[in-house]
């Protein structure tokens, strides 16, 4: 037996016992990888790893943060003052080898108010008003939508395009012509910020409700005018028709009358003459 064959299996089992091999290839997670803070408040972050016995362990950021939790395999911070986006890094050494994970971190401002304005708030049926909607310092303004409703009925939505860092005006306006019905509802707009896609929920704030007057058209000025006159020649044209009938009447008995006297003059003088 050759010397190399002698020794092979001693080495091999060394290279086993000794050498990094699949026993120790390990992990790192940080948990949540994504999350939404609003501005200024602060969040627990997980470091974890799978490596038995890591020889070190942190988190590296920018960000204030807190030391909670330390165990061999998991370390827990707290973020706090968040004010910008940012990228948070966990990372473990494993038998001089070392993996991080990364998490992103988005700051929003939530709408807080939500301002909604009907002008003119008298207004006659045909005629249009305007709802105007207004959210002050709102953030990231891509993931807002605000709404308009009549009731419960949706009358018109505005979505918002383009990345925002910071804090920005919102606003939509909507024309609409009255109708007879829309005295009977409130109008209210809706603001919704939506931060499922980057870890966090959907935040939702309503308007104050405001009613609307609405009124019946009125007459047409010249309209009436020309019914007024129009009734007025109307009634003068009757009257003097009616006046005109009585006259003739009257006319005609009196002249009926004046021939029977002279009739009756005739008979008397012939019936003296005889």
């Amino acid at each position: 037996m050759s010397p190399s064959g002698c020794w092979g299996l001693p080495v091999a089992l060394l290279a086993l016992l000794f050498c990094p091999g699949s026993a120790e290839e390990f992990e790192v997670r940080i948990y949540p990888e994504q999350l939404v803070v609003e501005h200024g408040g602060s969040q627990v972050i997980n470091c974890s790893t799978t490596c038995p016995r890591p020889n070190t362990g942190g988190m590296e950021t920018n960000l204030n943060k807190t030391l909670l939790v330390k165990e061999t395999q998991w370390i827990q911070y707290e973020v706090f003052g968040v004010s910008q986006n940012t990228v948070l890094q966990c990372y473990f050494t494993c038998s001089q080898k070392q993996l991080s994970a990364h998490g992103n971190i988005s700051v929003f401002y939530p709408p807080k108010e939500v301002l909604m304005t009907v002008q003119p708030i008298w207004v006659t049926v045909g005629e249009s008003f305007i709802i105007e909607c207004r959210v002050p310092d709102v953030a990231p303004l891509e993931k807002l939508t605000l709404t308009l409703f009549r009731g419960n009925e949706s009358l018109h939505q505005q979505t918002f395009e383009g990345a925002t860092a910071g804090p920005q005006e919102a606003m939509t306006t909507y024309n609409r012509t009255a109708h007879r019905e829309d005295g009977r509802y409130n109008f209210s707009c809706e603001a919704k910020l939506d931060l499922k896609s980057r870890g966090g929920t959907v935040i939702c704030k309503k308007s104050k409700s405001q009613g609307l007057e609405i009124h019946e058209p009125k007459p047409d000025k010249q309209m009436v005018i020309i019914i007024a006159v129009v009734s007025v020649l109307l009634s003068l044209f009757v009257t003097s028709v009616l006046l005109c009938f009585a006259f003739g009447q009257q006319w005609h008995q009196r002249r009926r009358g004046s021939y029977g006297v002279q009739s009756a003059w005739r008979r008397l003088r012939r019936a003296y003459r005889a």
